[in-house]
């Protein structure tokens, strides 16, 4: 049985469709990458699981119970992290962490336990008695996502959690949720950042208007697509006719030569960047920097959706 179940999930704000018949299975243990452009439908999924919207046909299922707005012993184990960072200035770290775990957990002393774990988890330790507006962009996020883990849930939802920090602090973030992981929690992450997804998520759904356009592993997602390997090839001086023949070589599909540059697009796998190169030998012909890149998951989105992430 999935920790998850979305069946024909449809939400409608008057004439737009949000969710559009949506059918999403996320399997306990999970790093689940939730992708797509704004207004593809994630954050309703995200308000919908948390029973903070109503929807207009289907059903969700979340630990094999049905989710509804009063489901509090299903509520008691999620923990959620949105962007848009929501503690209280009036409260010290330590007491900020410590409010938002009290909501889950009324025993002190267990609390007390709690709240030192989720400072030490977080790298936090040194700042306890400091106020937010005193914390850097990064620890700000560190402390937003303490108080929504300090409960340790089983299932915790990041909605873009490294938005506006610096590399230290995202690579802290990022291992923390790994470990996050390994400890025993599932994990559902949105990011406008692909190579995080890339790094941390066992499985991705890409979700466009409301749909899941495309669902699998990042190996599975790469070999859904026409791009392949790219090869770009700097400083290169081409006649007519050996552009030609390149153009016609197995399995380009894409030729793009400006100013000596030029920049292959090939089908499927493996790599064409020796044949290439052999042809080179075969004609003379020199360059300058030469290499080549494998499919990226922004490929794989941009293709798939034809739009950019960061729309």
């Amino acid at each position: 049985m999935s920790m998850i179940e979305i069946r024909n999930l449809v939400k409608r704000y008057k004439d737009t469709i949000a969710l559009d018949h949506l059918n999403l299975d996320i399997e306990e243990g999970e790093i689940f990458g939730l992708l797509g452009p704004n207004g593809s439908g994630k954050t309703t999924v995200i308000n919908c699981l948390l029973a903070l919207l109503k929807y207009d046909k289907g059903s969700i299922k979340i630990f094999g119970k049905e989710m509804e707005p009063d489901s509090y012993e299903i509520k008691r184990q999620i923990g959620i992290v949105m962007q848009n960072v929501a503690v209280f200035n009036e409260l010290t770290v330590y007491e900020n962490i410590d409010y938002f775990c009290g909501l889950y957990v009324a025993d002190k002393r267990e609390r007390k336990k709690l709240v030192e774990e989720a400072i030490a988890f977080t790298g936090l330790e040194g700042y306890e008695k400091k106020r937010p507006k005193k914390l850097s962009g990064g620890l700000l996020r560190r402390l937003n996502i303490a108080c929504g883990i300090a409960h340790k849930p089983r299932l915790v939802i990041l909605d873009e959690p490294t938005v506006a920090v610096d590399p230290q602090s995202r690579n802290k973030i990022l291992e923390g949720i790994c470990q996050m992981n390994r400890q025993g929690s599932t994990i559902i992450y949105t990011s406008h950042y692909m190579e995080e997804v890339e790094q941390i998520c066992s499985r991705i759904a890409i979700l466009d208007k409301g749909r899941c356009l495309a669902l699998g592993t990042k190996e599975e997602l790469k070999n859904m697509i026409k791009t392949g390997e790219k090869v770009h090839i700097e400083g290169i001086h081409l006649t007519e006719g050996q552009l030609e023949t390149i153009r016609h070589m197995p399995q380009v599909f894409s030729t793009v030569y400006e100013e000596g540059n030029l920049t292959l697009r090939f089908e499927g796998s493996g790599s064409h960047l020796l044949s290439l190169l052999h042809y080179m030998e075969e004609e003379h012909l020199t360059c300058g920097r030469c290499f080549s890149e494998l499919p990226t998951l922004n490929d794989v989105f941009l293709e798939i959706t034809g739009k950019e992430l960061r729309d």
